[in-house]
């Protein structure tokens, strides 16, 4: 298991040290561009795959945020989208939903808590159930990653746990 801080708030999914440095590796080769996909594993983890997807921000189908570029928000579309939906039915779902922050900060932002929540007219609620991992990377390394999962006494998203970077 990852070194991690939990702060309080629903449990959460376990990922290894060897998965997240897999996610590191995919959040370098995408920078400056934020990297995106999903972790897979048994429904009660811990998390046994990752799933990377292409991100599709310059195709400008960002529900919220077209305009931006890629190095500030992310697209999981098409065939990926089409996967990861799947898998919820599946024996080995898709568990947690990660992105990157070039900027080398990892935290949910409001426009990331738009996407992964539904309109208050569909209920509310998570898009996916799925937690939510995003990684902070910057020039030099990976400095922190976050993980986030819905609660419904919040009324969203919190933090749930937080790992070491790395040097990649």
């Amino acid at each position: 298991m990852a070194e991690q801080h939990e702060p309080a708030g629903p449990e959460p999914i376990s990922i290894s040290r060897a998965i997240l440095e897999q996610v590191y590796a995919e959040a370098r080769a995408a920078y400056p561009a934020e990297c995106c996909g999903w972790l897979a594993g048994p429904v009660a983890g811990p998390v046994t795959t990752v799933r990377a997807c292409t991100n599709q921000q310059a195709s400008g189908n960002h529900p919220t945020a077209a305009d931006r570029p890629a190095e500030t928000a992310y697209v999981i579309e098409g065939a990926d989208l089409l996967a990861l939906d799947r898998s919820l039915d599946g024996d080995q779902p898709a568990l947690v939903i990660y992105h990157s922050h070039p900027n080398g900060r990892a935290y949910l932002s409001e426009t990331d808590r738009g996407v992964a929540t539904n309109p208050p007219e569909w209920g509310g609620g998570p898009t996916y159930p799925v937690q939510q991992l995003v990684v902070g990377i910057d020039t030099g390394r990976v400095v922190e990653s976050a993980l986030f999962a819905w609660s419904d006494e919040a009324d969203g998203y919190v933090e749930i746990a937080r790992f070491a970077g790395a040097e990649l």
